[in-house]
């Protein structure tokens, strides 16, 4: 029976540590990180996430803006938005909320961020100083992922990794900041042959492919650790559940996160950490 790994408790710790560290910035600074934050249009699960953030910044005592914007906005005017706020002094951290209207490009409008704002670290240049090891912001998920696995005393270094997902959220980064902590990675596709053969290699598991269940019993290793990063709905019962078979893969594993209450907080986290850091650098910058 593995160990469940609990994100929403280490987001709890980390959070209390970040609202203590925040408390003394307006007598050292005179003011505190503010998160300015974008919504267009009323997607559900967008609504619902930016409600996370609003609450993580007043519970950590983060300046928070959230700008409303219908979905019949026009890109230039989201792009507008932007450059005011990549122009305002006393705006630390941008996040424009995607996914966006069909009418948008996404890559244009997260392009516009300044890479110094890009609390998301989905930047070109935030992606590349990634790549090569230099000073950046690490997107959240990837960060809160490898966080989880700290808190867990997760051994990195020599062992076998398996990535299920290339996306460039989630799958790709947190390959490479296993990489970085000396893991032999193996990303995995839909155009992998032979999957099961290969994540059952796995020392560590990750999935991040975005389908409800996929990740079966039989498809893993005695004594892995299962990383699930998936967010779906169960579609025979309808309640939230992810990319792994919780219920059977517990049972096999040594270290397990569920959904909810897994990688998730640890994203919304890893948001406010970033924001922080943004604040920091820019503060630094003065």
């Amino acid at each position: 029976m593995a160990i469940i790994i609990s994100g929403k408790e280490l987001a709890e710790k980390r959070r209390a540590q970040m609202k203590e560290e925040v408390s003394h910035f307006e007598e050292k600074y005179g003011r505190v990180p503010h998160l300015a934050v974008v919504l267009v249009g009323l997607d559900p699960g967008s609504v619902s996430y930016v409600k996370g953030k609003e609450k993580a910044c007043v519970e950590i005592g983060i300046k928070n803006t959230t700008i409303r914007k219908p979905d019949t906005i026009s890109q230039e005017e989201l792009l507008n938005i932007v450059n005011e706020l990549n122009e305002d002094d006393s705006v630390d951290g941008i996040l424009v909320q995607l996914p966006l209207p069909k009418h948008m490009d996404s890559d244009f409008i997260i392009n516009a961020i300044i890479p110094q704002k890009d609390v998301d670290g989905f930047h070109p240049v935030n992606v590349a100083s990634l790549y090569l090891k230099q000073k950046g912001i690490i997107s959240c998920t990837p960060k809160g992922i490898m966080e989880i696995l700290d808190y867990a005393h997760i051994e990195i270094e020599g062992k076998r990794a398996v990535v299920i997902g290339r996306s460039n959220i989630v799958g790709m980064p947190v390959s490479k900041l296993l990489l970085d902590r000396n893991a032999t990675v193996t990303i995995c596709h839909s155009r992998t042959k032979n999957l099961s053969e290969v994540t059952k290699e796995a020392d560590i598991l990750i999935a991040a492919l975005g389908k409800p269940l996929f990740v079966q019993e039989d498809m893993v290793k005695e004594g892995a650790v299962v990383i699930d990063v998936g967010v779906n709905r169960n579609l025979e019962t309808g309640k939230l559940c992810g990319d792994v078979d919780f219920e059977h893969v517990k049972e096999k594993a040594s270290y397990i996160t569920k959904v909810p209450g897994g990688v998730g907080p640890m994203t919304i986290t890893c948001l406010m950490e970033n924001t922080i850091e943004c604040f920091l650098r820019h503060m630094e910058e003065k």
